[in-house]
């Protein structure tokens, strides 16, 4: 196993990774255009970014074992060529419901940049090499949430909000045609198992009765999930409740995604000298203790702006530590299924993120409680499991190291 990546292959793996963010970031600047071309009520642009959480999760699912037996780069390629077509279709849609279902296809396709990425690195790295090129791949794909909004305002402002997706489509075109050239395959498939559904079946019920994945992945996706509850509900307490001008909105969501960055190259000098479960110890107290706090002072009806802003900031800035770390050590011990192990990892992600998501918008009541309530939920959530693995695995003589 090699012990590093080249610098090509992570900054290629980083701008396959910010597909995600890309795709969900890039467009929500022009919504008001959207309902408008289309003459779609309020909100029901909502159900295009529902489908993208949707197929993000299915698509993960299904590229796992497929990598897992015919290799990383094949599915790679056919998941970047789905996702351009159906970025282009995006870009043609005549209505909402097209719109929806376009963009289901458009994540099924992108599936692929996230879960083969996770693959890929798994294939290169042991754990604490793993935790580190993860904590780079977010240098770069951390850009993603920083500039998306501000670039697809641009595009919107100029060219018109289809030409947002036409961009996104040639972003997939040229992601197919680097991979095609320049990333080898990484996955020795020569005594990979036949893919039969029954046996993809057993994988995963194998994987999700393993401590260490499962218990690692909800620590990550808890402190995730909390994070997609800022992005739902940010843009009315901050600029409706806090009366930031709209047109500062982007500066905020910006300098917490840089905070975010910050935090995994910080990260990643840490585990020169410290393991990756030793950083995500007392990183994961981080959410938890901003999100009671705000928590608290949200019930209490005391929350200053400025008191807001730095327990959102706190909050965002921890997941730099804990993303690439979580995700190191849930995939530490599943290196022939690594492929299958990333694609559950993402989809109880995504399915977290959509579920808090949900709930956002489900208990929104005109106040900034539900938004704080919900990323303390994160954050104490992904702290007891954290907590309880740690002491499940000393049970076991496996404690973590």
């Amino acid at each position: 196993m090699h012990p590093s990546l080249p610098l090509p292959w992570l900054i290629l793996l980083g701008a396959l990774t910010a597909v995600g963010p890309l795709s969900i970031d890039m467009y929500l600047p022009a919504f008001p255009a959207m309902l408008a071309d289309f003459r779609a009520a309020p909100g029901t642009l909502a159900y295009t970014l529902a489908a993208f959480f949707i197929g993000m999760a299915v698509g993960q699912l299904a590229y796992g074992p497929v990598s897992d037996r015919y290799g990383r780069r094949l599915p790679l390629m056919v998941g970047l060529a789905l996702y351009a077509l159906a970025s282009l279709g995006c870009a043609l849609s005549a209505s909402v419901p097209a719109l929806v279902a376009w963009r289901f296809l458009q994540a099924l396709g992108g599936a692929a940049g996230l879960v083969l990425t996770r693959a890929i690195v798994r294939d290169r790295c042991a754990t604490r090499e793993a935790a580190r090129a993860f904590s780079l791949l977010i240098l770069v794909m951390g850009l993603a949430p920083i500039l998306a909004p501000l670039l697809g305002g641009w595009v919107a402002a100029g060219l018109g909000w289809r030409a947002i997706f036409t961009l996104l489509a040639g972003y997939g075109l040229v992601g197919l045609i680097i991979v095609w050239r320049r990333l080898p395959e990484t996955h020795d498939t020569r005594h990979a198992a036949p893919l039969r559904p029954v046996r993809v079946l057993t994988d995963y019920l194998d994987l999700l009765a393993s401590p260490s994945l499962l218990g690692y992945t909800l620590v990550g996706g808890l402190g995730f999930a909390g994070m997609f509850a800022y992005i739902a509900g940010a843009p009315f307490v901050l600029i409706e409740l806090a009366g930031i001008p709209a047109e500062h909105f982007g500066w905020v969501f910006g300098l917490n995604a840089l905070g975010f960055v910050a935090a995994s190259q910080i990260n990643a000098r840490l585990l020169r000298s410290r393991s990756p479960t030793a950083i995500l110890a007392w990183s994961v107290r981080l959410p938890a203790l901003t999100g009671v706090l705000l928590g608290l002072c949200a019930l209490s009806g005391w929350m200053p702006l400025p008191l807001l802003l730095a327990g959102l900031f706190v909050y965002v800035s921890s997941l730099g530590f804990i993303g690439p770390n979580a995700a190191a050590a849930a995939l530490a011990t599943h290196g022939q299924r690594a492929g299958t192990a990333s694609a559950l990892m993402g989809a109880l992600q995504f399915a977290l993120a959509t579920l808090f998501g949900a709930l956002e918008g489900g208990l929104h009541d005109g106040t900034a409680r539900p938004l704080v309530l919900l990323m303390a939920a994160g954050g104490v959530g992904a702290w007891l499991v954290r907590r309880h693995l740690a002491a499940y695995l000393h049970r076991l003589g496996h404690p973590e190291h």
